[in-house]
């Protein structure tokens, strides 16, 4: 197993979330929640691509 797949298997439990979700708030707070949206679906599309898949309760973005 490659290091690159021992690092995806992490991410894909409670830790990768965690990562991801500390990530998202601190993109927002540094640019002052202007591109919610934007971090939202980066967010979603790297966890996609990472196989993070997970249901989210998230309200649409207006």
């Amino acid at each position: 197993m490659s290091i690159f797949d021992r690092i995806r298997e992490q991410m894909r439990g409670k830790a990768g979330r965690n990562a991801s979700d500390s990530a998202e708030k601190k993109t927002n707070q540094k640019t002052g929640d202007k591109y919610t949206s934007q971090v939202d679906d980066a967010q979603r599309r790297a966890e996609g691509a990472m196989g993070m898949d997970r249901d989210r309760d998230r309200p649409e973005q207006p």
